[in-house]
């Protein structure tokens, strides 16, 4: 019962911190205005994302003190995850340039895989490896590319914050059918906090989440997946697998335009969800339809990668290959 309590309380905390933070943007000015390349249409607030990072910490602090978290995993996520929303938060105030972003960005990653023992102690526990700077060089390579994924997926009402809720909710589901509780009730609190912001995230939304929250989600995640590796409820292909919309996505579409050789750091609407989006001239619908693909085909897959592990790599292509098929019909990267 008292499990379920802090469950509520962060998604009661998060929705009425929402609220509370969009008067303070609409008085600071911490607002979006629709341009060119903008897939809203009115004037909106943002760093509504503040409310998600506050009761995520609020949970995690709890469960420290309860003895329920170790310290190394305390620290890496908590100090981590803060610098990035701190950054993300100065970001969405005024322009914070991307060199100071990144820098912060690797600083947090390095932080938290220092935190974490490296690496190295990530890897399966049937695998035994010396891969020294390279593989720490990797692993905060990987961290600072999920936060900037979710930055970049950010781009319609609600996606972000729903893709969260089914990565998280969608790998505790998993642990515990697994029976592996070890990071459970923090992964549904971080769903709860994501599902109280949504409240007010629901297209049309009345605020936007903001570098504070996207950057923040993608950090935290990833390190969910990279403390998890070699446990015994989830393993990486299985995360990799629930978060396998944005990744498609965000990977298919900055490799084109990297390609064209196009300033890809710039904002832009040709992601997949922001192509079809404009094309079912709904928001809803995909944010929708990326519940239904999350719940429906990708946490199958992502059950049948944590359950056998060594078919977990072909779980993984089988299970990407129609949302690779399906960004690329609908033109990622492609469109202006």
């Amino acid at each position: 019962m008292d499990n379920l309590k802090i469950i509520i309380a962060a998604f009661v905390g998060s929705a009425i911190l929402t609220g509370l933070i969009r008067d303070y943007a609409i008085r600071r000015a911490m607002v979006d205005v629709p341009n060119e390349r903008s897939s809203h249409t009115s004037p909106t607030p943002r760093g509504g994302g503040l409310a998600i990072v506050a009761t995520f910490i609020a949970v995690l602090s709890l469960l420290f003190i309860r003895d329920l978290l170790s310290p190394s995993f305390f620290l890496a996520m908590s100090l981590g995850s803060l610098s990035v929303a701190v950054i993300g938060f100065w970001d969405d105030h005024g322009h914070v340039p991307p060199c100071w972003r990144i820098l912060v960005h690797f600083a947090a990653a390095g932080w938290a895989l220092y935190c974490l023992g490296g690496i190295s102690s990530l890897l399966p526990k049937d695998v035994s490896a010396d891969i020294g700077w390279l593989g720490a060089a990797g692993g905060a390579v990987l961290i600072v590319w999920m936060l900037n994924l979710y930055n970049f997926m950010d781009g319609i009402d609600g996606i972000a914050a729903v893709e969260a809720i089914c990565v998280a909710g969608g790998a505790a589901v998993i642990m515990w059918l697994h029976g592996d509780s070890s990071q459970l009730l923090l992964l549904l609190g971080l769903a709860a906090g994501c599902m109280g912001f949504l409240v007010w995230n629901w297209p049309p939304a009345k605020i936007f989440m903001g570098d504070v929250g996207s950057g923040f989600l993608g950090f935290v995640l990833s390190l969910f997946a990279l403390s998890d590796y070699g446990g015994t409820g989830m393993n990486i292909w299985s995360w990799l697998i629930l978060s396998g919309i944005f990744v498609v996505d965000a990977t298919i579409t900055l490799g084109r335009r990297i390609w064209r050789g196009e300033r890809f750091y710039l904002a832009h609407r040709s992601h997949a969800y922001q192509i079809l989006s404009r094309r079912l001239g709904s928001h809803a619908k995909v944010t929708l339809g990326t519940f239904i693909i999350n719940i429906v085909w990708l946490m199958p897959f992502a059950f049948l990668a944590a359950t056998y592990d060594e078919y977990a790599i072909g779980f993984l292509v089988i299970s990407l290959l129609p949302i690779v098929w399906g960004a690329v019909r609908i033109g990622a990267g492609t469109a202006s």
